[in-house]
């Protein structure tokens, strides 16, 4: 069976080969990596060489040019891909340029030896092919040296004994030229089966290194994606951090502004009774701020104490209700620190303050198709009327409205989030409604 190259082992090698070397060219097709290139051509000079021993007898004379360019072409292919895979141009900087020289020698050689077939026959091409092989080998054993002991990888490793297991079986088959074919067919195998067996041993280690480097670069890419995913999100907290350090001086210069009220105009009890709540609720926030976000449980207790001071200042005071939906759960839903504090801010002095008589503002918290909405109503003057009134608005959103609002759509990505101001007067009656609505999870 080893003697006849029409055997199916020969058969299923040449095949092998002729399969990786597609596959391998259609990988580079679509990545345009060099690498792929350069082992599909190695592998596509390999298969040529290998097909002279079964083609018809008019080929024959193809081989007599181009047998010994061919390898040569192999062999440069081969250097050309050890470069890419073990990235010489890096680990081996001195080293490298020889791995060059020898790449365009191997070329060069791929042309003198058809013209000495040409001018000198297949015997001269024997004889000088019998001198420049030994000299291939010993290069390339001192290069295998170089490369296993200064590229720590197991790539190079690899690398090395695929590389070392054609060399050893290609010598093997080298043999023929000192012994002839005699030594060999008496064991009951052809010569060239030694350059078959590394040739496909060889293919085997090398598709295995692929693999490796194919998963080493998606674990390098799921990392790298990992990593980018985390500065993203480090970033969107600096951002909020950032808004709320904005936000929270606006509201505390508010609150010493009332402080300072009840002191011009003396009364005493008022201001005592201020400061005792305004310094618990400086305590709570100081607390809340070292984090970008807080339960709504947590926002809801901090709002009622804010809303208690607000109502203090207010003259006649107003009415502050709250409506809960018992299905959520706000011990485990997250939001930005005083997210609605500007908001309420806003009806009251923007609305409630504005209005005589009764004074009303509600707070309703419900889920709404998997989305948390919240919504202020107020019975004040309505932001219609508060916009003709109010040269700022007309300019601007107010500040710890606006601030808010960027918080809480870079807390969700701006993905789900909505947030609507209406005027809700009517004939008989006037007011504003805020509605925020963003994902529940």
């Amino acid at each position: 069976m080893l003697l006849d190259f029409h055997s199916e082992i020969y058969s299923w090698i040449r095949g092998g080969l002729f399969v990786l070397f597609i596959y391998h060219l259609l990988i580079f097709f679509q990545n345009r990596s060099k690498l792929y290139l350069y082992y599909s051509l190695y592998l596509l000079a390999l298969t040529i060489y290998l097909l002279q021993h079964v083609i018809p007898e008019s080929y024959i004379g193809f081989y007599k040019y181009f047998n010994y360019p061919i390898q040569f072409l192999a062999y440069a292919a081969y250097v050309a891909f050890a470069r890419d895979l073990l990235d010489t141009r890096t680990y081996l900087i001195k080293w490298d340029k020889y791995f060059e020289i020898e790449i365009k020698i191997l070329i060069l050689l791929a042309l003198i030896f058809p013209l000495i077939q040409f001018f000198f026959g297949g015997d001269f091409q024997d004889k000088a092919f019998t001198i420049i092989s030994p000299l291939l080998t010993i290069f390339t054993l001192v290069s295998y040296y170089i490369i296993i002991t200064k590229i720590k990888d197991n790539a190079a490793v690899y690398f090395i004994v695929g590389s070392f297991i054609y060399v050893l079986f290609a010598n093997l088959s080298f043999i023929e030229i000192f012994t002839g074919d005699k030594f060999f067919i008496d064991l009951g195998v052809q010569p060239m089966f030694f350059v078959y067996l590394g040739a496909i041993l060889q293919s085997i280690i090398f598709s295995i290194i692929i693999g490796f480097i194919i998963k080493r670069i998606q674990d390098k890419s799921k990392n790298a994606e990992v990593r980018l995913a985390i500065k993203l999100k480090e970033m969107e907290e600096l951002k909020m951090t950032t808004l709320q350090s904005q936000m929270n001086p606006h509201f505390l210069f508010n609150s010493l502004n009332s402080i300072n009220n009840f002191v011009l105009k003396n009364e005493v009890e008022k201001a005592s009774d201020y400061i005792t709540k305004f310094s618990k609720l400086i305590r709570v926030i100081l607390n809340s701020s070292s984090s970008p976000t807080s339960s709504l449980s947590e926002e809801l207790k901090i709002l009622a104490l804010y809303v208690k001071l607000e109502q203090m200042r207010v003259t006649g005071g107003f009415d502050y209700i709250v409506n809960i939906d018992k299905k959520l759960n706000i011990d485990s839903i997250k939001v930005p620190p005083l997210f609605l504090q500007p908001f309420i801010e806003n009806s009251i002095w923007h609305g409630i303050m504005k209005k005589e008589g009764e004074k009303i503002i509600t707070l309703t918290i419900k889920e709404d198709k998997g989305n948390v909405l919240c919504v202020i109503l107020d019975n004040g003057i309505g932001i219609n009327k508060t916009k003709q009134q109010t040269y700022l608005l007309q300019k601007r959103k107010f500040f710890g409205a606006s601030a808010t609002e960027n918080r809480i759509r870079i807390l969700h990505q701006n993905k789900g989030v909505h947030i609507e101001t209406k005027d809700i007067s009517t004939k008989n009656t006037t007011g504003t409604q805020v509605s925020i609505s963003f994902p529940l999870n």
